[in-house]
């Protein structure tokens, strides 16, 4: 069976390779929302040992890191939704 390229255009939005804009945006979206906890505990971490506070500022850092995860992963959520209604149209 032959592939029709208007399919194929309307699956691959600016030659991304089969990756649409809504795609990439959601791929980052998740790689932000896995980051910050890591980020923000090894801040913390590094402020603890700075300032001689262990374990308060990592663990601080660590609830600032799951609370940023939560809302990227909430706005991401959003994202996804919205295209699936343009999609369905």
């Amino acid at each position: 069976m032959k592939k029709d390229r208007n399919d194929e255009d309307e699956r691959d939005e600016g030659g991304s390779g089969g990756f649409s804009r809504q795609g990439a945006r959601a791929y980052q979206a998740a790689l932000e929302a896995v980051f910050a906890i890591p980020v923000a505990g090894g801040l913390g971490y590094w402020a603890d040992t700075r300032f001689e506070t262990e374990p308060v500022l990592l663990l601080v850092g660590l609830g600032l890191g799951f609370v940023a995860f939560v809302m990227r992963i909430m706005r991401m959520r959003k994202l996804v939704e919205a295209g699936d209604d343009d999609q369905s149209e």
